[in-house]
């Protein structure tokens, strides 16, 4: 069996031809797991040389795949970007911004782009966790697939990717040239996600150079295909992800989740404000898990509140997409990977989600 003492071994004969040190006296492998014939592992370059570091990568994966027992190896390159040395503060009044000593420098503004084939990208984002974005988004997926469009997801929830037992997908994904990943299918949707590089009860440990490193290359090195929109599955918060997404892509809008109790919209106005700054539309929000009627007496109960999103969104200004129920077979339903607008289309609890998928028509993000 394969260890991962054997795995560094064979790294430590991999020489970085630029500064003649191997990968793991010099630092670089990050990220090292061992899961049975697959490893998986990170090598940190300097983004200077990132274009540069692809024969080091695949010198690396070739390394790996000579052991004995290992039959898949998975490489990434992230950047990371070494501390500079700047000069020390001077001393500044008290209520002044110090002297730091550095020169001004004229913003650049960054290129965006989306990757091939796809033509528009809407971020859905939740300024807390646990409110169902996720489940939001398979289905918002799935509807839009089955009302004619053709849809994928980036599980970009790095550290909770639950896209894959949502969607029902499992297995590996494949590169047939070491550059390129092929997403899987299920649904009518293209689904990729970290939660297909990783073990289900495996946490991903990264620093924030490795997830951006890791966004990107999902983003632009995954063969996508031809998409009328690519939904993107936000970790919940304003951190390194969003910012990363929002620069990097010229994103069609966000859909903003939360549920109708004020310290769930509290946060959600931070998501809205960090958008804003970035300049990506707000399409609108959702609210979820609005209402739950009781089985036994029929009566409409609000368990978090009633109204908080409907609210919200009127004071900002942006449309209120849907509100979505509480309901036992929507979490039944996506605990067995079968979205609840794939199990019961026509039942009471897909509704609001068909609703949702023709207000994101009516935005106007297809043209």
């Amino acid at each position: 069996m394969t260890t991962r003492d054997k795995v560094r071994e064979a790294l430590g004969r991999v020489i970085d031809p630029a500064s003649g040190k191997d990968l793991i006296s010099a630092g670089r492998i990050k990220g090292l797991t061992v899961d049975g014939d697959t490893v998986r592992f990170v090598i940190e370059v300097d983004p200077v040389r990132a274009n540069a570091m692809e024969p080091l990568r695949k010198a690396a994966e070739q390394a790996v795949m000579a052991l004995p027992d290992v039959a898949h190896v998975a490489a990434v390159l992230t950047a990371h970007s070494a501390e500079g040395n700047a000069p020390p503060p001077s001393r500044a009044p008290d209520g002044a911004i110090p002297d730091l000593g550095l020169k001004p420098k004229a913003p650049v503004a960054p290129e965006k782009s989306l990757p091939d084939g796809v033509k528009s990208i809407i971020a859905i984002a939740s300024g807390k966790g646990g409110v169902g974005k996720s489940t939001v988004t398979a289905n918002l997926a799935v509807a839009l697939a089955a009302r004619g469009k053709r849809v994928g997801i980036l599980d970009a929830d790095v550290y909770g990717p639950s896209q894959p037992r949502m969607m029902g997908v499992s297995g590996r994904p494949s590169s047939p040239d070491g550059n390129t990943i092929l997403p899987l299918r299920n649904h009518g949707v293209t689904l990729m996600s970290l939660g297909l590089m990783t073990g289900e009860s495996e946490a991903i440990v990264w620093r924030g150079p490795m997830l951006m490193g890791a966004l990107q290359q999902m983003l632009g090195q995954v063969a996508w295909g031809k998409l009328d929109v690519l939904l993107v599955d936000l970790p919940p918060g304003t951190g390194d992800v969003q910012m990363t997404l929002s620069q990097k892509t010229p994103l069609s809008g966000a859909i903003v989740v939360s549920t109708p109790q004020d310290i769930a919209l509290i946060d959600a106005r931070k998501g809205i404000d960090m958008f804003q700054r970035m300049d990506v539309p707000i399409l609108g929000l959702v609210e979820n898990m609005a209402t739950f009627v009781c089985d036994e007496c029929g009566k409409e109960h609000h368990p978090f509140g009633h109204g908080g999103a409907r609210a919200e969104a009127e004071k900002l200004g942006v449309p209120l997409l849907a509100e979505i129920p509480l309901d036992l077979a929507v979490r039944v339903a996506s605990d067995s990977g079968a979205p609840v607008v794939v199990q019961n289309p026509e039942g009471p609890e897909a509704k609001a989600f068909w609703a949702l998928a023709e207000a994101i028509e009516k935005t106007g993000v297809f043209g």
